[in-house]
């Protein structure tokens, strides 16, 4: 009897302790951090790293034992998106969080069932911090598989110390204009511009050949055939500023190279993004509060339009665990947050799709602005409007045209036959 008594009481006592472990593992499951794999482009020597860094670590501090952020860096921006690309192709997502440059191309990625949907995430509250254009560009067939964050202006830069050095005070208005500054530097043992035809999409001479293009052609033009005059003069116009008006070594040359000879003062006159005003090597240079930026002088019929163009869009891997989603839209809406953009605009000189209170002192970084508000238009560049496979092509071509291996109008057909029309 007393044996059956003692059974009955550790029974009793599994019985009332059970529950209590059962609600100590449902505790310790609800604790288990989540972590967030980032692949980032933002670090090494991109102006946004330091802020991004900040951002991410103050975001793991405030959600401690719940969710971390983990970023795996991506220095060389070629070598990501061909990343990107060949994951998605392959079916498995490059990372829980990613950025693309939104383009044609780009774009097909949104049938991919790899990628979050944002539509049915995005709150009234959230949605309305972006711009609601950058929100329109970036929806799919009523898809929304990637927030616009960096947009960008393309303008011209001009070290103005090395022009007053050849007795020319104001960035050139005219074509003329343009041409004699050219000349008197070249004279002066100046390169004047920074060309490339190397890396996938001939970075800099890209933006050249869309500021020539559009002056031509108007803001539209990419929807012509690129066979079209507009495409064939804007061909020998940059054809002309890699042979007589750059470094001897823009064919094959890449970004870095073609950076490097601006900050170096080898040459005068460049052409990038904001994003780059925010360089520590571009401040730390001694004609650093002389660069004035504007657009082209105009070529064509059309002027006062200035090349923009989404330039970084989010995107995330869709999840079957509904907690794992959610620490990602947790997540995303602190980075996309108008105080947490402020901090990288404030760091870096970039622009951004989210709206902030943020104007910048710096002078480089406030011309930005001002050249933005200023133009009568924006146009897509090339790479925006017609896609990574078409400028590789453009890449791949440039070097036989400035080699006069092919001509103006070989170039632009062989061009055009990678756009589907």
């Amino acid at each position: 009897m007393m044996k059956n008594s003692r059974l009955i009481a550790v029974l009793l006592l599994l019985c009332l302790l059970s529950p209590l472990a059962a609600q100590g593992q449902a505790e310790s499951g609800q604790q288990k951090e989540i972590e967030l794999r980032w692949a980032s482009i933002w670090v090494g020597n991109d102006s946004k790293a330091p802020a991004v860094e900040a951002l991410v670590k103050e975001f793991n501090t405030k959600n401690a034992g719940k969710i971390k952020v983990v970023i795996e860096p991506q220095p060389d921006y070629n070598a990501y998106e061909q990343k990107v690309r060949t994951s998605l192709a392959a079916g498995q997502a490059p990372a829980d969080i990613f950025t693309i440059k939104f383009n044609p191309t780009t774009a097909t990625f949104y049938q991919s069932d790899l990628l979050m949907d944002f539509q049915g995430k995005l709150d009234d509250a959230w949605k309305s911090t972006f711009d609601a254009g950058s929100l329109e560009q970036s929806t799919v067939d009523g898809m929304l598989k990637s927030l616009p964050m960096e947009t960008a202006i393309l303008p011209i830069w001009y070290n103005m110390d090395a022009l007053k050095s050849v007795g020319v005070n104001t960035i050139p208005a005219t074509v003329q204009q343009m041409y004699d500054t050219f000349d008197k530097l070249k004279a002066a043992g100046i390169a004047p511009t920074s060309q490339m035809t190397g890396d996938t999409n001939a970075w800099t001479s890209m933006i050249w050949f869309s500021h020539f293009a559009v002056s031509l052609g108007g803001p539209n033009v990419w929807d012509k055939p690129f066979t079209d005059p507009a495409f064939v003069e804007a061909a020998k116009l940059i054809k002309k500023m890699i042979q007589e008006y750059s470094t001897a070594d823009a064919v094959g040359l890449g970004a870095g190279g073609s950076g490097g000879h601006f900050l170096a003062g080898r040459t005068a006159v460049f052409s990038n993004g904001p994003w780059y005003a925010g360089r520590a090597d571009l401040a730390a240079t001694p004609f650093f509060d002389s660069i004035k930026i504007g657009g082209l002088p105009a070529v064509g019929e059309y002027e006062g339009i200035m090349i923009s163009r989404l330039q970084a869009n989010i995107c995330a891997a869709s999840s079957k665990d509904a907690a794992k989603e959610q620490a990602i839209v947790s997540f995303l809406k602190f980075l996309t947050s108008p105080s947490s953009i402020a901090k990288i605009a404030e760091t870096s000189g970039a622009m951004f799709a989210i709206k902030t209170d943020y104007r910048p002192v710096n002078n480089l970084q406030k011309q930005f602005y001002d050249v933005n508000a200023a133009a009568s238009t924006t146009a897509f560049d090339l790479e925006a409007a017609l896609g990574s496979e078409v400028t590789l092509e453009f890449a791949q071509q440039l070097g036989a045209l400035a080699l006069d291996r092919i001509s103006a109008e070989e170039f632009c057909a062989l061009v055009d036959r990678k756009i589907e029309h």
